[in-house]
């Protein structure tokens, strides 16, 4: 309330009734403008260090409850990617004892027809089996290398990977320790006095910065006024 329209109310040039009704809806579109200055901030809201204002406490804006999902996501992100590492790894293996089964087979025929090449150098059949033996045989010993290498790469892998769990535990660790502040500010600005039970603060008081305020003498005059 206005010193004039005090003033007016007073001096009885003014309905109580009408200004009961313009502050009522006054306070309305006050609330709507609030309301819609919030969510024109939380729709513009972007994660960026030179915002001055944060978004509003819901579930995808808590920080704790972010971090809870990261560490719970990444584990489960992690064993899915472990589970597919160790089937390749399987397989890798099952390749390399099958290669390593075929070997002694292409060995024992090279065996056989470097001795039937020398027996019977004429027979040139024996010359191309012995030839193409020679030549799996090499192919099949480039390729358990290259498994093998494939093998040790996926251990350096699984290595690498072990710091996603050192990650997880120091974000477990700041969780923490916010949780720890939180509790500490609670029971630090703790009250014996519910927040419902407490009487309503005045939204302006003398001293401060606004023309709005009414002063005691004006009060008694206006409750004296309401009396006649």
């Amino acid at each position: 309330m206005t010193q004039e329209e005090l003033d007016a109310l007073m001096g009885g040039d003014m309905d109580m009734d009408a200004l009961e009704d313009e502050a009522t809806v006054s306070d309305n579109a006050e609330e709507i403008i609030d309301e819609s200055t919030e969510d024109n901030e939380d729709d513009n809201y972007r994660a960026d260090a030179t915002n001055s204002y944060p978004p509003r406490a819901t579930d995808d804006n808590k920080v704790v409850h972010q971090l809870d999902d990261v560490t719970k996501e990444s584990e489960e992100k992690a064993t899915e990617i472990f589970d597919i590492i160790e089937n390749i790894s399987n397989e890798l293996m099952d390749k390399e004892s099958v290669l390593s089964e075929n070997i002694a087979t292409w060995e024992d025929n090279i065996a056989l027809f470097t001795t039937l090449n020398d027996k019977f150098p004429d027979v040139e059949s024996f010359k191309n089996a012995l030839e193409k033996n020679q030549k799996a045989l090499i192919n099949a010993q480039s390729t358990i290398e290259l498994l093998q290498d494939s093998g040790d790469q996926i251990m350096n892998i699984m290595d690498i990977m072990q710091y996603q769990d050192i990650h997880r535990q120091k974000i477990e660790r700041v969780i923490n320790v916010m949780r720890a502040l939180s509790g500490y500010m609670n029971n630090l600005f703790a009250g014996k006095i519910d927040d419902d039970k407490r009487v309503a603060s005045a939204v302006h008081l003398p001293g401060d910065n606004n023309t709005d305020v009414v002063n005691e003498d004006d009060i008694e005059a206006l409750l004296a006024s309401f009396g006649q």
